[in-house]
């Protein structure tokens, strides 16, 4: 069975270096979102011009186009062994898109590590 790992903490706290060692420790492929994000746009895939036209704005892509570019990367065959999630999910919707999205790839969330600092920590690195 794929095993799922879905990385949590808030901005600042080093979900992105920590998923590295995480994933590479386990031999899962590290998706994270805003990669995913510059990777479509870059590609000037469907999807990625469609989160282009919010981000553009300074608005948030929505859930549908998040969920959308995920559903296509967890679909790759490096991912048939699982993978760690850094970035999403970020709302209640993604959440359950996710679950559903997991079953049909035959799996489910194993793994939701929770990274955390101090608040002064946080605003420190992100100042």
């Amino acid at each position: 069975m794929p095993v799922y790992v879905v990385l949590l903490g808030p901005p600042g706290v080093g979900k992105g270096t920590q998923a590295k060692i995480i994933a590479e420790r386990m031999g899962l492929p590290h998706i994270s979102s805003g990669d995913l994000f510059r990777e479509n746009i870059k590609n000037e895939t469907v999807l990625g011009r469609l989160a282009q036209t919010f981000i553009q704005k300074g608005e948030l892509v929505p859930d549908d186009v998040t969920i959308g570019m995920i559903r296509e990367r967890l679909a790759r065959p490096d991912c048939t062994g699982g993978a760690l999630l850094d970035g999403f999910p970020r709302t209640t919707v993604q959440a359950e898109a996710l679950d559903a999205l997991l079953a049909e790839f035959g799996g489910q969330v194993d793994y939701v590590p929770y990274i955390t600092a101090s608040e002064a920590t946080l605003v420190e690195r992100l100042s």
